[in-house]
Order: C-alpha cells, then sequence, then structure tokens
C-alpha cells in the first residue's frame, strides 16, 4: 500500500505539472497576441510622424533629435544589447552576445545593456558596460527615456536584439539605429498632406520641431525594438513550455500506468490470499 500510494503522489505532481506548463505556455501566447497588436499601433504613429518629419528636415541627415541637446558629440560608437531579464531565454541571449562580440572594439564602442541576464553574461565575460537598465516589466507604455539620453551622446548607435521569426524559430539581429529609422520612413509611402514653412507656423523653431519629431521616432523605434525582443523571449518560453507541457504529460502517463499496474498487483494479492485462505479452511 505504501508504494501504491508513492506512485499516486508522482502522478499527481505529473498532473499538477502539465496544469501549470498549460497555463504557462497560453500565456505566453497571449502576450504574443498583445505585443503583435501594440507594433502594429507604433507602426502606424511612426509613419505619421516621418511624413511630417520628412518634409521639413534641412539634410537627409538623422541628427537623433539632439542639435540643441547634447553640446559635444563622443565620436565612440555605441553598442545597445538587449536581453532577457532572467535566466530562463534558452541560448538565445548567449547567441546575442557572441554576435556582439565579434563586433566589439574595446577602442571604439561603448556597451548598454538591457536585461540583467545579458549584463550577467557580459560581466562573466570579462566585458565592460558603462550602463545597464533592466528589461521593462510591462508589455505597453515603455519608457525608453533614460536610454534615449545615452543614444543622443554618440555619433553613432547599433542594437543588438532578438528578432521573432514565428513561435519556434527566433533569432538574433544587428542593426544601425539611424539607418533603421531611415529605412523604416522609406517605407512608409508617400504623405498625403503636404507640409512646409509656407503653409504652417513651427513654434518655437523648425529646428526644435526637427529634434521633437527625431526623439520621438527614436523613442518608437527603441521601443519596438525591445518588444520584438520580448516577442522573441515570449516565443521562446512558450516553445520552451510547449516542450515541458508535452514532457511533464508523457511522465504523467507513465505514471498513471505505473499506478494502475501497482494497483491491479495488490488486488491479484489479495485475490490469491482469500482463494488460499478458502482452500485451507476446505481442506
Amino acid at each position: 500500500m505504501k508504494l501504491l500510494n508513492e506512485i499516486a503522489r508522482q502522478r499527481d505532481i505529473m498532473q499538477t505539472m502539465v496544469q501549470l506548463t498549460g497555463v504557462f505556455e497560453g500565456i505566453a501566447s497571449m502576450r504574443i497576441s498583445q505585443i503583435k497588436d501594440q507594433v502594429q499601433q507604433a507602426e502606424d504613429f511612426f509613419n505619421q510622424l516621418w511624413h511630417i518629419y520628412s518634409q521639413i528636415r534641412v539634410d537627409e541627415l538623422f541628427h537623433f533629435g539632439r542639435s540643441q541637446a547634447v553640446e559635444k558629440v563622443i565620436e565612440k560608437e555605441l553598442f545597445v544589447v538587449i536581453t532577457a531579464e532572467g535566466g530562463f531565454s534558452g541560448d538565445i541571449d548567449h547567441m546575442l552576445i557572441n554576435l556582439m562580440i565579434k563586433h566589439y572594439n574595446p577602442g571604439k564602442n561603448d556597451i548598454i545593456v538591457i536585461g540583467n541576464h545579458g549584463a550577467v553574461q557580459l560581466q562573466q565575460s570579462g566585458i565592460k558596460f558603462i550602463r545597464a537598465f533592466k528589461m521593462p516589466a510591462q508589455d505597453n507604455n515603455i519608457n525608453v527615456t533614460p536610454v534615449v539620453s545615452e543614444v543622443q551622446k554618440y555619433a553613432s548607435t547599433v542594437v543588438f536584439y532578438q528578432t521573432y521569426v514565428s513561435l519556434t524559430i527566433q533569432d538574433v539581429k544587428r542593426i544601425v539605429l539611424s539607418k533603421a529609422v531611415a529605412e523604416r520612413g522609406r517605407s512608409a509611402g508617400d504623405p498625403k498632406v503636404t507640409i512646409s514653412e509656407q503653409n504652417y507656423i513651427f513654434e518655437p523653431s523648425t529646428y526644435a520641431v526637427i529634434d521633437h519629431l527625431e526623439r520621438s521616432m527614436l523613442y518608437i523605434t527603441l521601443s519596438q525594438v525591445i518588444m520584438e525582443s520580448k516577442l522573441a523571449q515570449y516565443a521562446s518560453r512558450f516553445r520552451a513550455m510547449r516542450s515541458a507541457n508535452d514532457k511533464a504529460d508523457e511522465s504523467f502517463g507513465e505514471a498513471q500506468l505505473h499506478y494502475s499496474r501497482a494497483r491491479r498487483r495488490i488486488k491479484d494479492e489479495r485475490l490469491k490470499e482469500v482463494i488460499n485462505g478458502l482452500r485451507r479452511a476446505a481442506g
């Protein structure tokens, strides 16, 4: 009976694991759907800003909205590395850090890391970074103001982040931030309304409006990169939970089979005892 109770306990544990992994799998799937909707909304807003910006900017260069905010630009190239906050992200953070290391030159690059897991991996690799930020816990209204303030100090910024391909496939990517903003702008299409100093008044000045638009587009681009990284992280967790759910379900099936066999053996032994007792009584 003691053995049967132990098998039953293990079976119940496996059943609980099946239920828990199923819940976590569902949560990850829901978060993926929510972030996709937010990314699309941010894309539409970015397009509206670009239509205004592209018509009033004075040159083709993207100045990071710093013409009035930064007196001296650091000539180094800034690396922004976006990783998971915790360690439950498979090997994708390791892939991301390795990609960054391939391009890293201590004399030419400074590093900002988002996500505690990446900070830990950089420390273990002996690579110094100037700032570390937590990966935002929420999936909307992400505050990237501290990151944008750092980006504005540098002549160029490269972002390393995780990208969502599908529920089963995640990858790592490297983009030059100013080029990424310009490429997104080119895909925005032609503006529907003509905007210029001839038909609009820009207060306090055209340059101030351009700075504001550049900062806003930086906010949107960095927020979307972070959201895409979170999307890849949720997909990685979804895949891990799906695998854990399958294994737990398989283990539960095996535990249920062992329980049924053990229970059958006990019944058979009791039946034999009854039969032997009857035989002894009859003899």
